[in-house]
């Protein structure tokens, strides 16, 4: 699965790997993403060859406070009308809500309202799944909480060998670019990751294939 907003320097190298190795992925991306021009021939690529294509909010917003969780920095209203951008700007692409009912929330962060608001405006709430540093892919250098590509993928190694049912079931959560900050892009290690993945006999499926089997 990976997420998008600001940054798709990945793009064509993502696109390349996932044809490479006949994997059909996810994106989610924000409605400014839709919007920019200069992503519009690569998300109208990615759904020509048959990704699933989905929302991730209109403007990245941040749903509730990061030490407080339980407490909310949207309305219900600022939420909806969010939501509705982001989808407009999908249309453009031919991408209606029905085709993308699943959403992965900004920050990958929510709580039980957040849920319940999704829910209600027909939507189904998904995140990545928890254990490994795969969505730390986007951190840079010079912040707190970077993590290099080494360590990104010994995490999935590791996870992936002392987990009882491995990466089975396993959302993975990447994003399609990051800050021009972070050169150790972790996106470059994709066809390894994939060829790896296969070497395990894993099937890599689109999210809402991997939801509608659980």
């Amino acid at each position: 699965m990976f997420t998008g907003d600001e940054h798709a320097d990945g793009g064509p190298f993502i696109t390349q790997a996932l044809k490479q190795h006949q994997v059909k992925a996810s994106f989610f991306f924000t409605g400014r993403f839709y919007r920019n021009k200069a992503f519009k021939k690569k998300i109208q690529q990615l759904k020509k060859q048959g990704h699933y294509m989905g929302a991730h909010s209109d403007a990245h917003l941040l749903y509730c406070d990061w030490k407080k969780r339980d407490s909310l920095l949207v309305t219900q209203n600022e939420f909806n009308d969010d939501l509705l951008k982001n989808y407009a700007a999908m249309r453009s692409f031919g991408i209606a809500k029905t085709q993308a009912p699943l959403f992965p929330p900004p920050y990958e962060w929510y709580n039980d309202t957040i849920a319940a608001w999704t829910k209600t405006a027909g939507l189904q709430l998904i995140n990545f799944t928890p254990g490994t540093l795969s969505h730390a892919d986007y951190t840079t250098p010079d912040a707190a909480n970077y993590r290099s590509s080494a360590t990104i993928w010994n995490s999935i190694e590791n996870f992936e060998a002392k987990a009882p049912n491995g990466l089975n079931g396993f959302i993975l959560l990447l994003h399609i670019g990051t800050d021009p900050k972070r050169t150790d892009k972790f996106y470059k290690h994709l066809p390894t990751l994939l060829q790896w993945l296969k070497s395990k006999d894993y099937q890599l499926l689109r999210v809402d294939e991997l939801v509608s089997a659980r």
